[in-house]
């Protein structure tokens, strides 16, 4: 044990030899002899007190000294500190740096300004933790690390300004700031903490932009003046009560239904009713698309003014408190497809009267019906009982309700609770009924005109949703795009109740207005060429053309080379209907030839 002691101590001592802790101007440093460099650290007779002014390097036994940082704890709890400047020098603020300096029982004080300059690159964490005097603070675009609880309980902090250099905003960094009214977070955040803003109650205006992909646990709870939130379609994570407790929430906003359900929501994200909007639309009567197998935990939890659902048999499950809170809920038919029913999926859903439950349902979770006050009549028809606790009809008065189940199964269902408790039990007459199928979205048309490409659905209020692929591939979501390079895209309609488009495939390229040599032209080269814009669609089995010059022919082969199609281009389009199913294709326009991949 004594060799251990002893290797620590002489690790130690290169430290203790080199930092020497000395007074400057009434600043404390410790220096670093073999780099010349100085490090701001406590005043060990006392705290330092007034306006700091920090020099950007200091001179001590004739050496001078750059003052590069500001240690830990360095104006720890300085309660009759006011004002400090920090010189461009600085690259580091240490951890709890000015935490506290706060207005003390010493009388009229605490730290009211602070300016952070650009050399600065991290700021360590509880920096400015409990500085209520603080009413604004602008971190610089130079800093690339900012600490847990950074600026925790700045209770006076009215503004903060985050820069485009970070990447996450960690946990607890703005929690208590209880005067912050609005945050704008750059595009280059993926990430927002626990409890990163968590009873900000002031906070009535936050933007969260496609960047991010997690937002952690507690991250806005209790920021009670918060009345509207949209969630992005990159945001994969969301954690335990994110939204919890944020009493003014009264609209959330999605952009993508079946993102939404295939959400990861950590539990109790809403604690409040609130209204659903698909964009701009209000969802009353929600549609899950066909696409969707299942529903995420806490989807649509407190979402109290859907007044219907209609579940596709594509969905196998539906997760937990998936629906809790749905107040406005009548009726719900759960379809043969669905296996198991998540806990308190349908808690407090008090205007329910309806329900059906198809035959493949094996699994009902706790309390997944409880608080049902209205529940009249269940249908289930599995012949197997389900696995069921018995708490899973709690307080919903089934004694009073009726039980339809299979004739064959009404024994085993007697024989078993919470289904033995029913008042009534009937035997059920044919097949689960089929949920509803919704309208379907109108195959939306593209157009390019004036360096845009234009999408147009002919469903009413329908949004069109685009993916291109370039080097990158990027969703976009609106009815215009600005374009100045070459675009592969696939395009369909959505809007809230309906089912979603069937989806359609162009490719935006260049040809020549001058002849060009035969031979095949990939898509990705087609952008060096100076020319005129072309835009090919794969639609109902055609080739549809738009931008070419009149009277140029259009003529489409496979890929062995055998023509399967040919049009002559009139008023600037041509349709060319083909015999070929293949997906890859080559379409010849006048002398120019492009490959093209397509639909079948």
């Amino acid at each position: 044990m004594k060799k251990y002691l002893l290797l620590i101590f002489l690790l130690l001592l290169p430290i203790v030899a080199n930092a020497d802790a000395v007074e400057i101007d009434g600043i404390w440093y410790n220096l670093v002899t073999k780099i010349k460099q100085a490090e701001v650290t406590s005043n060990p007779n006392g705290k330092y007190t007034g306006i700091v002014n920090i020099p950007a390097s200091v001179v001590y036994d004739d050496i001078e000294y750059s003052v590069n940082r500001i240690g830990d704890m360095a104006f720890y709890q300085c309660q009759t500190l006011t004002s400090v400047t920090i010189p461009n020098s600085v690259t580091s603020i240490g951890h709890n740096a000015f935490s506290g300096c706060s207005e003390g029982v010493f009388g009229p004080g605490g730290l009211k300004s602070i300016t952070i300059p650009n050399s600065v690159t991290s700021i360590g964490g509880n920096a400015f933790a409990d500085c209520s005097k603080l009413t604004s603070v602008a971190i610089p675009n130079s800093v690339t690390s900012l600490g847990n609880n950074a600026f925790y309980y700045c209770s006076g902090l009215t503004s903060i300004t985050i820069p485009n250099s970070l990447t996450e905003i960690g946990d607890g960094i703005f929690k208590k700031c209880t005067r912050l009214t609005s945050v704008t977070i750059p595009n280059n955040v993926t990430s927002i903490g626990k409890n990163t803003f968590e009873e900000c109650s002031s906070l009535a205006i936050i933007t969260i932009p496609n960047s991010v992909t997690r937002i952690g646990q507690d991250a806005f709870r209790g920021c009670s003046s918060l009345t509207s939130i949209s969630i992005p379609n990159s945001v994969k994570n969301i954690g335990v009560r994110a939204f919890f407790e944020c009493s003014s929430l009264s609209s959330v906003f999605i952009a993508d239904i079946e993102a939404w359900c295939n959400l990861t929501l950590g539990g109790a994200t809403f604690s409040t009713p609130h209204h659903l909007y698909l964009n701009d639309e209000e969802i009353t009567d929600l549609v899950i698309p066909n696409t969707v197998s299942s529903i995420g935990n806490d989807a649509f939890s407190h979402c109290s003014y859907l007044t219907s659902v209609t579940i596709p048999n594509s969905l196998a499950g539906i997760g937990r408190d998936a629906f809790s809170g749905c107040s406005g809920l009548i009726s719900i038919v759960i379809p043969n497809s669905v296996t198991s029913i998540g806990d308190y999926t349908f808690l407090n859903c008090s205007n329910l009267t309806s329900v059906t439950i198809g035959s493949g349902v094996k699994n009902i979770g706790v309390y997944a019906f409880a608080y049902c006050s209205e529940l009249t009549d269940v249908h289930c028809y599995a012949e197997t009982v389900p696995n069921t606790n018995s708490n899973a009809f709690y307080n919903s008065y089934i004694e009073y309700a009726t039980l339809h189940v299979p004739a064959e199964s009404i024994g085993l269902y007697n024989a078993k609770d919470p289904w033995s408790l029913f008042g009534t039990k009937v035997a059920i007459d044919g097949d689960t009924p089929e949920p509803p199928m919704p309208e379907k979205c109108a195959t939306p048309t593209i157009s390019y005109t004036n360096g845009k490409l234009k999408f147009t659905s002919e469903t009413e209020g329908a949004e069109c949703v685009t993916f291109i692929s370039d080097t990158d591939i990027k969703s976009h979501y609106g009815n215009e795009i600005s374009l100045t390079a070459t675009y592969a895209l696939t395009v369909y309609a959505t809007k809230a109740t309906y089912e979603n488009s069937d989806t359609i495939h162009a490719t935006l390229c260049w040809i020549d207005q001058q002849p060009s040599t035969e031979g095949i032209v990939q898509v990705d080269t087609v952008t060096e060429l100076k020319a005129m814009p072309v835009l090919i669609q794969s639609r109902d089995g055609a080739i549809y053309v738009s931008g070419a010059p009149d009277g140029a022919l259009i003529n489409v082969y496979d890929m062995s080379g055998r023509q399967v199609g040919t049009s002559m281009s009139i008023n600037d389009s041509a349709i060319v209907k083909i015999s070929s199913t293949e997906n890859i294709i080559i379409v010849k326009i006048g002398d120019k030839v492009v490959k093209f991949k397509r639909a079948v």
